[in-house]
């Protein structure tokens, strides 16, 4: 009878041990993310204002929350792909401003259903913080600017939680890893 190979087994062992405590992390990542999405939900309709954030990490406990930036763009009108309240799909006019400690922020001044670059010379700017692409912190101007339609408005809703099923595939792997094991082992003795 042939033994069972202690070096294999070992990896194997350690490679699902490492799997299953992915998946256990995954799942209070899960619960984190929910009680977050919570807090976003319930800011509603507060209308408070809260200083703008200079950072994608200070935006975090801000994100849909009323804020206020005086903005003096350093270029001209930056379109970006958005929607408008009514979700038709169209062009969000953003500009990009600086902030002091060096950052900047974008700031999307209403929406239009062209391209047509805008004219916007800056200004006080009040409306939603948001992220954009690349961690930028963002504001979605409410009202709009230089005559332009509302922005949809962001909604927390549309933040995925995807740790779940994050969770529930490293424990698939975890099994399924487990089950080729056993197989090739049986295949093994049985030789």
């Amino acid at each position: 009878m042939k033994r069972v190979p202690v070096f294999a087994t070992l990896l194997v062992l350690a490679a699902v041990g490492v799997m299953i405590a992915l998946g256990v992390w995954q799942l209070g990542r899960a619960q984190q993310k929910e009680a977050l999405l919570a807090s976003y939900a319930a800011v509603g309709s507060n209308t408070a204002e809260v200083p703008f954030p200079t950072s994608a990490a200070a935006a975090q406990p801000l994100l849909f929350r009323r804020s206020r930036i005086d903005c003096l763009p350093t270029g001209p009108d930056a379109p970006v792909a958005g929607h408008n309240a009514n979700g038709t799909t169209g062009w969000a006019h953003a500009f990009i401003c600086p902030l002091p400690g060096g950052s900047t922020a974008e700031v999307l001044i209403g929406w239009s259903k062209d391209l047509q670059p805008r004219v916007w010379t800056g200004g006080a700017v009040t409306g939603t913080v948001t992220l954009g692409a690349g961690e930028t912190v963002r504001l979605i101007a409410d009202p709009p600017l230089a005559g332009l339609d509302a922005n949809a408005r962001p909604d927390p809703a549309s933040i995925p939680n995807n740790h779940l099923s994050y969770a529930i595939q490293w424990f698939l792997f975890a099994l399924t890893a487990l089950v080729i094991f056993v197989i090739a082992l049986r295949k093994r003795m049985a030789l």
